[in-house]
């Protein structure tokens, strides 16, 4: 599929921007706030798949695309590694992993440490960028217990922190009042080193930790998985006080965190050789806040009278998750598949209360052994996420250097959309295989994110209507213990009217 990745380290799956959903063993991760850094570390994968298309109903809420990891298991790989990688821009990054099973117990466990000069992505058209040191700390834990011949536990634990320096840019002037005549500088009492521009000392933070604790039991033609599971998450920027009023005439510390736990259930039962049911229910219970000090200058038609004062400004956020689902995958003949089915998703926050009924089907059919053609449609219920959401307590700011223009500031809504897939895959040859895809979303309040502020932290905010749509080729080449992928794709997202955020 069409990937990207931005500079501050965010995935876009077919135009989209995050609205990915993580699974660890087919168990959710709880959301975190989004940064730099990325929690997830691939030492401890097994295999991942990447689902994408029409999602059945087993999938809701982040609907973009589904990353699937399952992790590696200390029973088929015991014992261990210590390794170390290091290189230009100071890197070095040590790292140990391992493994092993003792009677019905196995586990694995993994760590790292990063330290580079280039933790985000360089704003100038040099080799080294100033001021841009990150060190960031990750580990990961599993552990599973077999319980009997079809049942067993499973706990699964991780932790990352990891601090990023803003890079600079050096040569900047000091910021100007809105008409541009008067300096900020001219109201400030302190001055040090920081008011030239490639000294500026700005730094943000993050971490995030979450466990989870799984039963499963698989006896015939049952399989359930009963999980529960905890997180935290946070993002700090902390701004350089005298930099940022001498350069932007606003400098906002801001602190972002969010506390998810919640359960969830997932039953396949194959009644015969025709049909297999799967029915779930999932629940998380989120709080999320963000508190912000903001110091800014007094204004008088916006222009600055007299010395900076600090503004507070505090928000929680309490938000309930809940869906249900049932569906059905049909083999009509041997070559011909329907997977049909719906959830029922729940919102329930202070702000905003919705639900949704989402149908889903999708076919696959091979008409021959060479040819397999799939097309599907999915309705599609994805509420804002809390920990995305700013504060919007905009009328505070009002006669100050961060003074808005627009006077409202909703809470983002959830986003309603149709999404059409269809596609055909090809083998031409032993060993080759070439397909195409093309896809359409059409959508209600559409969700975005952007960067507002001085901080490099994420906000959330709809469209009144949007729509993603594109087209992906690709092909496979195997021979023996070569093999080789091509992939040429175009995608293209459009939103219209901002709603929400402003």
């Amino acid at each position: 599929p069409v990937t990207a990745l931005d500079g501050l380290g965010q995935l876009h799956l077919r135009g989209e921007h995050a609205n990915l959903q993580y699974r660890i063993n087919d168990v959710l991760l709880p959301e975190g706030i989004t940064g730099f850094g990325q929690e997830l570390d691939t030492r401890f994968v097994d295999n991942l798949r990447l689902i994408t298309g029409s999602l059945p109903a087993q999938y809701g809420f982040r609907t973009a695309g589904i990353v699937d990891v399952h992790t590696k298991s200390g029973a088929f790989e015991p014992g261990g590694q210590v390794s170390i990688y290091g290189g230009s821009y100071d890197w070095i990054e040590p790292s140990f992993a391992f493994g092993g099973a003792k009677g019905s117990w196995n586990y694995f466990v993994d760590g790292s440490f990063t330290h580079n000069g280039i933790g985000i992505e360089n704003p100038l058209p040099t080799t080294n960028p100033i001021h841009d040191d990150t060190d960031q700390y990750k580990t990961f834990l599993y552990a599973s217990k077999v319980i009997d011949d079809t049942s067993r536990i499973s706990l699964m634990g991780s932790a990352s922190y990891a601090t990023f320096q803003l890079p600079n840019t050096p040569g900047l002037s000091a910021g100007t009042s809105p008409d541009g005549s008067t300096p900020w500088s001219n109201f400030m009492t302190t001055f040090n080193a920081s008011t030239n521009s490639a000294n500026v000392n700005e730094n943000q933070s993050e971490q995030n930790y979450y466990g989870v604790v799984a039963y499963q039991k698989s006896a015939d033609q049952f399989n359930a998985q009963v999980a529960a599971f905890g997180r935290f998450s946070g993002t700090h920027f902390k701004p350089d006080p005298i930099g940022d009023l001498f350069f932007n005439g606003v400098a906002s510390d801001v602190n972002r965190k969010i506390y998810s736990g919640g359960l969830q259930t997932d039953a396949s039962y194959e009644l015969n050789d025709k049909h297999t049911f799967r029915a779930g229910v999932m629940l998380s219970e989120e709080i999320a806040s963000a508190d912000t000090t903001t110091t800014v200058f007094p204004t008088s038609s916006g222009n600055p009278t007299n010395a900076p004062f600090s503004i507070a400004d505090n928000n929680t956020i309490h938000g309930l998750f809940a869906g249900i689902y049932l569906q059905d995958e049909w083999k009509l003949t041997p070559k011909f598949t329907i997977n049909y089915g719906a959830r029922f998703d729940v919102f329930y926050a202070s702000f905003d209360h919705e639900n949704q009924p989402s149908p889903r089907i999708n076919f696959i059919y091979q008409p021959w052994d060479a040819t397999t053609l799939h097309a599907g449609y999915a309705r599609y219920f994805t509420p804002p996420a809390l920990e995305n959401l700013a504060g919007t307590s905009v009328t505070r700011f009002d006669g100050t250097s961060n003074e808005s223009e627009v006077t409202t500031a909703d809470h983002a809504k959830a986003e309603r959309a149709n999404y059409f897939d269809a596609g055909i895959s090809q083998k031409l040859a032993p060993g080759l295989q070439v397909g195409v895809d093309a896809y359409y979303k059409d959508a209600k309040n559409q969700l975005d994110d952007g960067l507002f502020g001085q901080s490099l932290i994420l906000s959330q905010f709809n469209y009144r209507v949007g729509r993603v749509y594109g087209v992906e080729f690709t092909g496979t080449y195997v021979n023996g213990g070569f093999s080789t992928y091509a992939n040429v794709a175009v995608s293209k997202a459009q939103g219209k009217d901002v709603t929400s955020g402003q």
